[in-house]
């Protein structure tokens, strides 16, 4: 692989401007794809297998008209008086004549007024489902009651969901990325071409992915997830190949030449670590929940593409700054010397802290270890959940409808549920309706039951429920179960519970249940990874659970401030709840892939040495030395582009910013940079032992760049350079 990416590296060097041209041609074309094929996103969770779900295919089919999106106006009196019909009244009339709305019911007829007279809710039917209503209907939905005088009027149901804006916030991130770059490297230059590399990588893959969007349907989160990701590695894959390139040439190597070795041996690092993220992301697909599988596609497509763009954009690159991205002292020095993060004369803080390491490392480990396990114990307290307008931001429509509801009728009715009730005939149907009912309202949790409503041909009848709890509550789960444990006997019809709090249900336990599952398959694959990889039996078992450390403590952490409230307020969090119910799946997906990536980045030149007749201890601290500070910039850099997630709104991307940002940090810090060389310290010489039947069987990947170093070294003895 090494000698494969030598060549590219030199081929990319050498036709610097074909290449990027063909970079900026594809990026044109891809713009404008996106601007003419992009369509809308959808904040619709489909579970294909589910009571929930089938249950809506029903309605959907014997049912068309009140199988569309719903929403919920909410009408308050001021405090102390009663809301008069006839002020009502002309608000019902407006919200049933918005278009795309079907019927909206006036909540004098319907009952769906508050004992003390005050609130009342109108219940508005569109004919369309929540990501088909266009966002003229949505805003006209929202405007319904805004010029009645007196009354305080909200608008929510699940017509309010909306796709996730990219602001300003995520620039942040970057904004801190360029200052570590630039500390990093001493050079503007080298930061500054660093940066745009990557940027354009993201831009290549998020203009591709919303061509998509056209053809295949997106959730909102996905393109900012891909987004986060794309940024991340990018600059992350780009710091390291730079660095790499920036060696050789103090080394004295021509930039071509040194151009070819950085793509070869940092470029090989990248391939694998990105191979790693793309394989994790992929296999989100194995859970076999269609929105997640896309979240995992779409990410991993910008990961990609930030490979190939580190891999053939950055050499030509590094053609048009040639000897501008060392720092000027060394420019004017002929670019001869060591720098301080790679070369052995001046020594850096990495031999230091691998010096220091050696003589604490049991200590480290204990307190490392412990340290880890008890950031991990409030993870199991984790809940998890669809997120609901209860969560969301304070003053948001949604959020404002949300409170006044339970203010006024408690928090079961934000989280209604609906049986659906299919007989062969009017009278079956009729006759299943009527016992359902009856044990529906005997059931604990249930506040109240509405009477059966009646497709045409009687053969349907929906049955609202009203929980005494909230959407995401405990007792509303349990009552969903006994629910249907309830009505499985009822003969004559089948009934199928269904409703978004009762879908956020079945998603939230099918993800839970395929957790385990999928924790095992990505331990199983990083093992088998890294023993290609380092060809080791001892190294791969301790990244693994190096890998199951940084899991457990992510979790720990971020379910105490976003479940549990602690510290809530530092990160914005308004309301503390369940975690979303894709979170930890997807967490250990990218964190794995980001793991394996700084274990390859410290752990292979610790290889590297050891294979050239280092002792072990050497080998450990010459890893550390030698790239310690580069993977604390780029673990820096992707806390920073996370970490400006952290600032949004969105409750579903603050969290997913904040566990990423925190498994990064705990991840590079703690457990790569202070438990690894530890354990690399204490294992000595068997850390590379493998089993001489193993040893056979695995094939050779030389991401050291071993082989090409040795080619290199024949050729330039014989003075016959690589053929490019």
């Amino acid at each position: 692989m090494a000698t494969l990416l030598y060549r590219l590296g030199r081929f990319s060097f050498r036709r610097s401007g074909r290449i990027a041209a063909v970079w900026l041609l594809l990026l044109t074309l891809l713009g404008v794809g996106a601007a003419t094929l992009m369509g809308p996103t959808s904040d619709k969770f489909s579970m294909p297998g589910t009571e929930s779900q089938r249950a809506l295919d029903d309605l959907d089919r014997q049912f068309p008209q009140a199988g569309g999106a719903t929403g919920t106006i909410v009408v308050a009196a001021p405090e102390g008086e009663e809301l008069d019909p006839a002020a009502v009244a002309p608000v019902v009339k407006e919200a049933s004549e918005t278009d795309g709305v079907t019927a909206a019911m006036d909540p004098f007829q319907t009952g769906a007024v508050s004992q003390d007279g005050r609130y009342a809710l109108i219940q508005v039917q569109f004919d369309k489902a929540a990501d088909e209503v266009t966002d003229a209907q949505k805003s006209a939905y929202e405007a319904v009651g805004a010029d009645v005088e007196g009354l305080r009027v909200e608008h929510g149901g699940e017509v309010m969901g909306g796709e996730v804006e990219i602001g300003s916030t995520e620039a942040l991130g970057v904004l801190v990325a360029a200052v570590v770059l630039v500390v990093t490297f001493g050079s503007l230059v080298a930061a500054g071409m660093t940066l745009l590399n990557a940027l354009i990588g993201v831009a290549v893959g998020m203009a591709g992915l919303f061509s998509l969007t056209g053809v295949i349907e997106l959730t909102s989160t996905a393109p900012v997830l891909a987004l986060m990701l794309g940024l991340a590695v990018g600059i992350d894959y780009s710091l390291f190949i730079t660095s790499r390139y920036r060696q050789y040439l103090a080394e004295g190597l021509q930039p071509e030449e040194a151009a070819g070795r950085a793509t070869g041996t940092a470029g090989s690092a990248v391939v694998f670590a990105g191979a790693t993220v793309v394989i994790a992301l992929v296999g989100l697909s194995v859970v076999g929940i269609p929105f997640l599988s896309v979240m995992g596609l779409a990410a991993a497509g910008t990961v990609a593409v930030a490979v190939l763009v580190a891999l053939t954009l950055l050499p030509a690159f590094l053609s048009f700054a040639g000897k501008k991205i060392l720092p000027r002292k060394q420019r004017h020095a002929g670019g001869g010397g060591h720098t301080a993060e790679d070369g052995p004369v001046a020594e850096g803080f990495g031999f230091t802290w691998g010096r220091l390491v050696t003589k604490l490392r049991i200590p480290l480990l204990v307190i490392g270890i412990l340290g880890l396990g008890a950031l991990t114990l409030p993870a199991q307290d984790m809940r998890i959940a669809l997120p609901d307008a209860g969560t969301a931001a304070e003053g948001s429509p949604a959020r404002e409808a949300y409170d006044l509801t339970s203010e006024g009728f408690g928090e079961g009715f934000n989280g209604r549920l609906v049986a659906v009730v299919n007989g062969e005939d009017a009278q079956s149907t009729g006759a299943a309706a009527e016992k359902a009912t009856a044990l529906i309202k005997d059931t604990d949790g249930i506040l109240t039951v509405a009477p059966p409503q009646l497709n045409e041909q009687g053969t349907t009848a929906l049955l609202a429920i009203i929980p005494e709890a909230g959407p995401t509550a405990v007792a509303t789960e349990d009552a969903v179960h006994d629910i249907r444990d309830r009505v499985a006997d009822i003969e004559g019809a089948d009934i199928a519970l269904t409703g978004a709090t009762a879908l956020g249900i079945d998603v939230s336990e099918k993800l839970a249940d395929a957790l385990p599952v999928y924790l095992l398959l990505v331990v199983g694959l990083s093992i088998l990874l890294l023993m290609l990889v380092f060809r080791s039996l001892l190294v791969p078992l301790k990244a693994a659970l190096g890998f199951l450390l940084t899991v457990g403590a992510t979790f720990g952490i971020t379910v105490a401030i976003f479940q549990e409230g602690h510290l809530a307020g530092l990160v914005g969090v308004d309301t503390p709840g369940p975690l979303v119910s894709f979170l930890p799946i997807l967490l250990i997906g990218i964190l794995f892939g980001l793991a394996m990536d700084y274990e390859v980045f410290l752990v292979s030149r610790m290889r590297e040495d050891f294979v050239h007749g280092a002792d072990p201890q050497e080998a450990m601290v010459s890893g550390m030395g030698h790239n310690a500070r580069v993977v604390t910039a780029a673990a820096l850099i992707m806390t920073s582009v996370f970490g400006g997630f952290v600032l949004m709104d969105d409750p579903i991307i603050k969290s997913i910013g904040f566990a990423l940002a925190v498994g990064v940090v705990i991840d590079a810090f703690v457990v790569r940079m202070a438990l690894v060389p530890a354990v690399m310290s204490l294992l000595g010489r068997a850390a590379w032992w493998l089993p001489k039947p193993v040893d056979k069987v695995l094939p050779d990947l030389d991401i050291e760049g071993e082989k090409l170093n040795r080619q290199l070294a024949v050729e330039t003895r014989d003075e016959t350079p690589v053929s490019v």
